[in-house]
């Protein structure tokens, strides 16, 4: 297939080739005089398995014939020597066992890290293995590191690291990366004593592994073996070439790693070869030279960019280097998603392949959310998350049962689930759950428990339902200690009870589908390696559950548009489209910031030969190369993010820039004519998403007709029509309702309720005998009523707290109140009737007391501020309106001549007093304003105004929404509209 040379053999194909399609083309051209079956004896090695599903799709587009014998770097190895080494330890297994050795050393001193990182810092010990072992880095290397210069950090690093030397001292099986690289020392051994006659092609690598590098080396000295680079730049000078060598050499710059050749430096390096010895693989030029030659300008490492003023003016023209190619700046994530999806649905009404390539996954979901528009369904590679999916959440929902007490929501989450009792019966189950939902909406149920769902539903029908609901999400064993096996079984044996339903076995449809199946095999991964897991929480478990399946990847779209396609990055270098958009380029995104190391700074992987973090940076800048030459191109970044202003990507940036200096050659032209075209599709996107022009809606203020108006109202309610008419309006006429959270939280109306039954409580039970008003038996009062009512544990004891500090305060005044009083109605509701117009006014009095001369005092509980006088005159007119009703004898029971006082008694901090104007307002007078407003309403013309007499703008209402606030304030007119 060759011929004969002693120079080893390495070719390239430029950047923006279709990688895959110019490998299969040299291939056959190189074997158009060989007998078929010459194919079949070529030994084909590629990096990864995308790959070798492109390879083998673009070989089924030819005449049929012979493929080569296609195989993965990691799939070397001979069936002897996979005989002879044993099976390799589960990836998992040794997360838990490092996890396990971590938590031992937390325990034995809390000081070195916090233990809810114990999972973190295995993963982060087992990468660090796995980085060791590819590398060829033995633990003794990195404890014989010279650290006399760094910081004390060192010592505690040291601790978790000599974990990796016990372990790999103890464990006798070695992990799937040990396999490898014996199975790679074994063939590379083999090759040197014998080495092949059938060719042997190494393709698509750049050699950022250990492993991949010596594979290079060895395959491109074999007598009929060849590499193959992706991407490599024929347009870069030799002087360029000599800068990353002499780095290279340098083992102390630990520069130019950041550079997209400089692995392919590294093996020329190695080869003892010059860059004019790779010859390219086949004749095809790249989609467009000069773009080429103008990114490999842009790209030259930071000391020589001075060589764009002299190098700059030679390039080809740069209107041939731009005609494709677009910039899009968008203000936001949002106008950037919406112009790229534009673009991708033009394509697809042109019958374009084009793909999205971005690392920013948020990206890719707010276009595909916009593509969602028009029914155009993304070939997404990267999948979706196996944790996100049905089975995915409904094995996390059931997990996190134990960690913590069952929420309303999380059982409502849990029983509308698509999965929840899929077995039999799911009709009516979904039934029951909606009424369910309501009843847990209307009498607040933060913690369901078996006695409020009887409560709920006391038919026998629902019996059955109602066992499987409290044996399953219910009543689930809190956290204990116990063993990964015994916690993994639970969780199964829940979360299939759960599927099935209470009238089923049945839970085959957790499993049945593609999502389903990918998690039943991370599950089946963790059961086989559970052995190894040491005892955790249930806290602890459902971080793991979450972790694992965060790790899994589902590829089970329903028909994806075969030529809309989201890449990552790594997809640049094996896959081909008409027109690729680069997205997300800002720094951070694109490349991406390289992740902290906990353990060795830079300084101190370069002494043990461990990879940089500009290794990321690099293959990421090799990426950008390849797919900014391809034919037709957009790069798009948004100016600002969510919260802060963005940093172009270091290499748009570059590329901006040399266009901006070379003025002789049109360059800011050129660029302004790429931001221009791209500024076209952001109108556009603009366009698509401006509202239609419609007037703001008026201040409303109906006027339903008189018969349609409430004849009764409550003072509380009087205080909303003075306030708030239109509120009045919609729940009283239109009978409009806010429904009521599911998550009842410990808000103030809770805190209100739970308050003045304590107060009540302990009030009647000393009304006959004031001898026990004493402030211990007023908090033992609060104890039980909090402990019995409130089911949250922090806010009962800050409740509790709150009444410690005025118990005395309200002691003390209950004392002076019972000198010539005494209670004797406690949260009675009475009414009276007016006749001029007919309506009936209603009232709650928290508390009347009737003194030794038979007059009425009414108080008021007040756990936030009381009202004012001023208030009370004009809005606040509860407790007026309640004496007037005491007056007009509306509570039963309860004849005295008249109110002599009401209060309002705040229970705030310290506690206060404020009394209501009684004197300025008696009863008659209260009596004849209500008259007067009531009377305003039996008007045909008068309207129920929205926000009539807020006391403040940053009030709400239930039905702000409703009346349109926002489009109008409280300072426009009301428009008044009659109603018929």
């Amino acid at each position: 297939m060759f011929e004969p040379t002693q120079v080893p053999r390495v070719f390239g194909l430029p950047p923006g080739a279709d990688f895959a399609r110019e490998l299969v083309t040299g291939l056959k051209h190189r074997l158009k005089d060989q007998p078929p079956d010459a194919m079949a004896r070529i030994d084909l090695i590629l990096n990864t398995r995308r790959m070798q599903r492109r390879v083998e799709a673009v070989f089924a587009e030819g005449e049929p014939g012979f493929l080569p014998k296609i195989r993965l770097i990691t799939e070397l190895g001979a069936p002897a020597d996979l005989a002879r080494l044993p099976k390799p330890v589960p990836a998992l297994r040794r997360k838990l066992e490092l996890a396990e050795l971590v938590k031992r050393l937390i325990e034995a001193d809390p000081k070195v890290a916090p233990k809810a990182a114990t999972y973190d810092l295995a993963d982060s010990l087992a990468a660090l293995m796995d980085e060791m072992k590819a590398e060829g880095v033995s633990p003794a290397v990195i404890a014989g590191l010279d650290v006399s210069d760094q910081s004390g950090h060192w010592e505690r690093a040291l601790r978790f690291l000599n974990i990796v030397t016990k372990y790999d001292a103890q464990e006798a099986k070695p992990d799937a990366a040990e396999i490898n690289r014996q199975v790679l020392d074994a063939m590379l051994s083999r090759w040197n004593h014998s080495p092949p006659t059938h060719p042997v092609i190494f393709a698509g690598s750049t050699g950022s592994r250990a492993s991949a590098f010596q594979l290079m080396i060895a395959v491109s000295r074999l007598p009929q073996g060849a590499v193959i680079l992706p991407g490599f730049d024929h347009d870069m000078p030799k002087s360029v070439w000599r800068v990353l060598r002499d780095n290279i050499a340098n083992t102390e710059a630990m520069q130019g790693e950041d550079h997209p050749q400089f692995r392919f430096a590294r093996l020329l390096h190695k080869l003892a070869l010059p860059h004019t010895a790779i010859k390219r693989w086949t004749d095809a030029e790249a989609p467009n030279p000069a773009r080429n030659a103008m990114v490999s300008l842009a790209m030259r490492p930071a000391p020589v960019t001075d060589q764009w003023l002299t190098d700059g003016p030679n390039l080809p023209p740069l209107g041939d280097a731009t005609a494709s190619l677009t910039l899009v700046e968008a203000a936001s994530p949002r106008e950037e998603a919406r112009a790229v999806a534009l673009r991708l649905r033009q394509a697809a009404e042109d019958g374009v392949t084009a793909a999205l390539i971005t690392p920013d996954r948020m990206l890719t979901r707010r276009v595909s959310a916009v593509l969602d528009q028009w029914n155009i369904l993304p070939d997404d590679s990267a999948g979706t998350p196996a944790h996100l999916t049905a089975p995915g959440r409904l094995l996390r929902q059931v997990a996190a049962l134990s960690a913590s007490d069952v929420t309303a929501d999380a059982l409502l989450a849990i029983l509308k689930h698509p999965l929840c009792h899929t077995g039999a019966d799911r009709g009516q189950h979904l039934l029951w759950t909606t009424e369910l939902e309501l009843f847990i909406r209307e009498t607040g149920m933060p913690f369901p428990d078996l006695k409020q769902l009887r409560k709920w539903k006391k038919a026998e029908e629902a019996a059955d339902w109602i066992a499987w609901i409290d044996a399953n999400i219910l009543r689930v064993p809190l956290a204990k200690n116990l063993q990964l096996s015994a916690v993994l079984e639970t969780h199964l044996e829940k979360a299939s009870a759960i599927c099935a339903g209470s009238n089923s076995d049945d839970a085959s449809e957790l499993w049945a589908k593609e999502a389903g199946r990918t998690c039943k095999k991370i599950l089946d991964e963790l059961f086989e390696s559970a052995g190894s897991g040491s005892v955790m929480t249930a806290q602890d478990y459902a971080g793991l559950i979450d972790s694992l399946l965060r790790s899994g990847e589902v590829r089970d779209r329903d028909a994806p548009h075969p030529q809309i396609l989201i890449w990552g990055t790594i997809e640049a270098r094996v896959m081909g489209a008409d027109l690729l958009i680069l997205g997300g380029l800002n720094e951070h995104s694109w490349p991406n910031t390289p992740p902290a190391d906990p353990w060795l700074n830079r300084a101190m992987r370069q002494k043990a030969g461990l990879l940089l973090p500009e290794r990321r940076i690099g293959l990421s800048a090799h990426d950008f190369q390849q797919a900014i030459c391809a034919k037709e191109v957009w790069l798009t970044r948004a100016k600002r993010s969510e919260d802060a202003e963005t940093v172009p990507s270091r290499w748009l940036n570059r590329l901006t820039n040399l266009l901006q200096g070379l003025r002789q050659s049109d360059g800011p032209q050129m660029l302004e004519e790429m931001r221009q075209h791209g500024e076209k599709w952001l109108m556009l996107a603009k366009a698509q998403e401006t509202p239609i022009e419609t007037s703001p809606a008026p201040r409303p203020s109906p006027a339903p007709p008189v018969a349609s108006r409430p004849d009764r109202l409550s003072v509380t309610n009087i205080e909303k029509l003075i306030r708030d008419p239109y509120a009045i309006y919609a729940s009283k006429v239109l009978r409009l309702y806010p429904l009521k959270p599911v998550q009842h939280a410990p808000d103030a109306i809770n805190r209100g309720i739970a308050i003045h039954g304590i107060f009540e409580e302990f009030v009647s039970d000393t009304a006959e005998n004031a001898e026990h008003v004493t402030v211990e038996n007023l908090l033992s009062t609060a104890r039980t009523i909090l402990h019995d009512t409130v089911p949250w544990h922090a806010d009962r004891l800050q409740w509790l707290v709150r009444i410690e500090k005025i118990a005395e305060w309200f002691v003390a005044q209950e004392m002076a109140r019972r000198a010539d009083a005494r209670p004797v109605m406690f949260e009675e509701t009475g009414g009276m009737d007016l006749t001029n117009p007919p309506f009936r006014i209603s009232a709650k009095a928290d508390r009347i007391d009737v003194t030794n001369l038979g007059e009425a005092r009414v108080y008021d509980y007040k756990t936030g501020n009381a009202p004012t006088e001023n208030e009370q005159k004009s809005f606040s007119i509860q407790l007026l309106a309640t004496a007037a009703i005491i007056g007009a004898h509306g509570f039963t029971g309860l004849s005295p001549r008249r109110v002599s006082d009401a209060v309002y008694i705040s229970l705030g901090s310290g506690g206060k007093e404020v009394r209501a104007p009684l004197g300025d307002c008696p009863p008659e007078k209260t009596l004849a304003m209500l008259q007067k407003l009531l009377m305003a309403y039996t008007d045909p013309a008068q309207g129920y105004t929205a926000r009539n007499r807020m006391h403040k703008d940053v009030y709400g209402s239930d039905y702000d929404q409703l009346s349109r606030y926002g489009e109008w304030d409280a300072s426009d007119a009301a428009v008044r509209v009659i109603l018929r």
